[in-house]
């Protein structure tokens, strides 16, 4: 299976739209949303094209193809408008031999792990992407498709078959990293 990994849209639907757009033409199987999907948060500026209603149609025409987790801006009220759970803190994903753990990043993160050893731990909140390889296993932030901080471009990643792939939201390859190595 293909995963897309997108976290932090934040109510931004054209930020959504670039990324479903990636999952359509790179035939992704699966979208992984790691947390604060329709609300901007607080701390955030509105961001363009708020839309948590757009967001929402987008995202319940395609319940049956989503796993999603809590971030910290998500709350009981986007559950009832969502057709697909988001409240866990982590879901852990195997993909043959292989253990990934998506977060959002305000519970668990590199820091504080879930479960311990893992293949790969996915997650956001900080809006700030990474990709590295630590002796827990590899350790994968998606940045954020709206609000990217730290001078960094809007992006997101793949996983396939062991390997992940960090991406601006335009289509272009930032990173690559293979589990299998």
């Amino acid at each position: 299976m293909k995963y897309l990994l997108i976290s932090d849209i934040h109510g931004c639907l054209p930020a959504l739209q670039r990324a479903l757009h990636f999952y359509k033409e790179q035939h992704c199987d699966m979208l992984c949303i790691l947390g604060d999907i329709i609300n901007y948060g607080p701390r955030n500026q509105l961001p363009e094209g708020l839309n948590p209603k757009g967001i929402v149609e987008q995202l319940n025409a395609m319940a049956d193809d989503i796993v999603a987790i809590r971030g910290n801006c998500d709350s009981e009220v986007d559950q009832m408008l969502l057709n697909f759970p988001i409240m866990a803190d982590y879901l852990l994903l195997v993909d043959g031999n292989k253990r990934l753990i998506l977060t959002h990043g305000h519970v668990y993160n590199k820091e504080k792990r879930p479960l311990g050893k893992c293949d790969a731990l996915f997650y956001g909140h900080t809006h700030l992407w990474e990709l590295t390889r630590t002796p827990q296993g590899v350790v994968c932030n998606l940045g954020s498709i709206t609000f990217p901080k730290g001078g960094n471009p809007p992006t997101f990643a793949t996983y396939e078959d062991g390997v992940i792939s960090v991406y601006r939201t335009d289509g272009s390859l930032l990173q690559t990293m293979d589990l299998n190595e």
